[in-house]
């Protein structure tokens, strides 16, 4: 089981005083400010890296997804409890520069972290903070998961950043994304004959060799996405995003099939 800070009292103005966790907008602001405080130099660069790499990308995992998980993370680890500037800049470093190797961009099909890893020593990390960060990027993806083979029980600044990242794929967003990467491989949006894959292996999840659609990543994965959060705060708004791409979907197929 994670180990989860316990929330604290919240005097926001204009409302009576009760224990929340740490939702409140000027909250999860000192958030952000705190983590940069950390290493702000370290931060300020590690934007500027993934916007070098990333800029070229489709818009399923450019430099803004880069930052909207980070600015998820951030508030995740607020309504977790997570308080300390040396634990909120390895969850901001990890969840910036998560997708910088992602093995879909480079080309071998292999992910590869050669960047993050001189970028980390460059800025003049200590040793267990770059391996901390190199150990939640390189574990973090769903093919992991797939595989069923996890290193080690998770710790909360994995979690964060691994629910961040899920959270961005699912919702709105996540249907947006989907759509952006499948046009960006020439997948169809639908073909009735080609059925989701089930028991995926990490293998075939990362082969780009089979015939796939962009409707069926939602069965695939994204519609798994909400069981697999590790953080009680990630669990709460995976709900109403799950909801959103159960509805998107229902409509797709009533409106494929000419019924709507």
């Amino acid at each position: 089981m994670l180990h989860t800070r316990p929330p604290f009292l919240c005097q926001c103005p204009g409302s009576t005083t009760r224990l929340v966790a740490a939702s409140c907008s000027f909250l999860h602001t000192a958030h952000i400010k705190m983590a940069a405080a950390a290493n702000p130099s370290a931060v300020r660069r590690a934007e500027d890296v993934v916007e070098r790499e990333m800029s070229g990308r489709d818009a399923s995992h450019d430099a803004a997804h880069a930052l909207r998980v980070r600015d998820l993370a951030l508030s995740l680890a607020a309504e977790q409890g997570l308080s300390s500037p040396d634990r909120l800049l390895i969850v901001e470093l990890a969840a910036l520069l998560h997708d910088v190797g992602d093995y879909k961009y480079t080309k071998d099909n292999a992910e590869d972290m050669s960047i993050v890893e001189q970028f980390l020593e460059e800025v003049g990390l200590e040793e267990g903070q770059r391996e901390e960060i190199v150990a939640i990027i390189t574990g973090m993806g769903f093919k992991n998961e797939v595989s069923k083979k996890l290193n080690a029980e998770p710790t909360l600044e994995f979690a964060i950043v691994q629910d961040a990242d899920r959270l961005d794929a699912i919702g709105a967003i996540g249907v947006a994304r989907c759509f952006t990467y499948g046009g960006s491989k020439n997948s169809a949006l639908h073909d009735p004959k080609v059925l989701p894959r089930d028991n995926l292996s990490k293998e075939k999840y990362m082969s780009n060799e089979e015939k796939q659609t962009s409707i069926n990543h939602f069965h695939e994965k994204l519609f798994k996405l909400k069981d697999m959060m590790k953080t009680e705060a990630g669990k709460k708004r995976a709900e109403k995003r799950h909801k959103f791409m159960e509805k998107f979907v229902s409509e797709f197929y009533e409106e494929w099939s000419g019924r709507a």
